[in-house]
Parts: C-alpha cells; sequence; structure tokens
C-alpha cells in the first residue's frame, strides 16, 4: 500500500525543533513524518478510524497499514489520543485478554504494566470480555473490557517514517 506523506517535521541533534537559522549542517538534522490523515505525537503516528469493526478485523486493518491496534505506554500518549477522539464512540485499542483470566497483554508484545494503567472505575469487569476500548463515562476517558466481536472504531499506531 502506498502511503502519501503530508506531514513532516525537522529535529535537530540537539533536540530543537525550531525552524529559521541553525549553525549545523543539513546533514545533522532528521525528518520525520506521518502518513497522510495521521496524527503525530512523540515518535509515533496515529490513525483514527472512523468505520466499526470487530477487534480481530480492526487489528487486520492496522496491519493492511503496516501498523498495529494502539499501545498506550503513557499518561501524555493517553491524553493526546483522547483529545483526538469522538466522545460519543468508543475505540478497540491493542490490549486483550484472550484467556480470559485477568492476563492483559498487549498486540506489539509490550509488557502489560498495572501501574500505567487506564481503567474506568469498576473495570475490567466480565471475564469474557477479552478486549479494551477507550471510552468516556461521566465525561473521563477510560479502559473498558467488551467482547472483542463487537464493532467498535479504533486506533492504529506506528513508529514515524524517519527521512
Amino acid at each position: 500500500m502506498a502511503l502519501e506523506i503530508t506531514y513532516a517535521e525537522v529535529r535537530f541533534k540537539n533536540g530543537s525543533n525550531s525552524s529559521g537559522t541553525n549553525s549545523e549542517s543539513p546533514a545533522e538534522k532528521v525528518w520525520s513524518c506521518c502518513p497522510k490523515n495521521w496524527k503525530s505525537f512523540s515518535s509515533k503516528c496515529y490513525f483514527i478510524a472512523t468505520d466499526s469493526k470487530s477487534w480481530n478485523e480492526s487489528e487486520k486493518n492496522c496491519s493492511r497499514m503496516e501498523a498495529h491496534l494502539l499501545v498506550i505506554n503513557t499518561k501524555d500518549e493517553q491524553d493526546f489520543i483522547n483529545r483526538n477522539l469522538d466522545k460519543q464512540s468508543a475505540y478497540f485499542v491493542g490490549l486483550s485478554d484472550p484467556e480470559g483470566q485477568g492476563r492483559w497483554q498487549w498486540v506489539d508484545q509490550t509488557p502489560y504494566n498495572k501501574s500505567t494503567t487506564f481503567w474506568l472505575p469498576g473495570e475490567p469487569s466480565n471475564p469474557n470480555e477479552r478486549c479494551v476500548v477507550l471510552q468516556t463515562r461521566s465525561s473521563s476517558w477510560g479502559w473498558n473490557d467488551v467482547p472483542c466481536v463487537e464493532s467498535q472504531r479504533s486506533v492504529c499506531e506506528m513508529m514515524n517514517i524517519y527521512l
């Protein structure tokens, strides 16, 4: 699949993102970008799907774009994503419990860290609900376990493309 790039960012080795005159040579610049219609945050690109699919179909859709369902590593990342979502919808993320035993795992094999979770109060609540969505409850975003066969929107993630 050919991806059209519409966002580019220049980072200098000294960490500056500023534009204008810089004493460093062009070889010192690092260019990163995201495909068209993706959003950039930190070193990652995010695609927010507007169609609804099951968790498995959502992950396949992300894979077709050379990405995977969203893996949330920090509160800043979760907050960035939340600011870009429709509060009337729920979005699959790449966290699941395939056996229904409370052994949550991320699609990219990132270790599940109980100290960096954003479950809504009372969640996870049902061993038959083995997939996770981001959704609002009482105007707060958080994680909720849901059946994997439900149709929900989703968020895909990939690393920035470096040129």
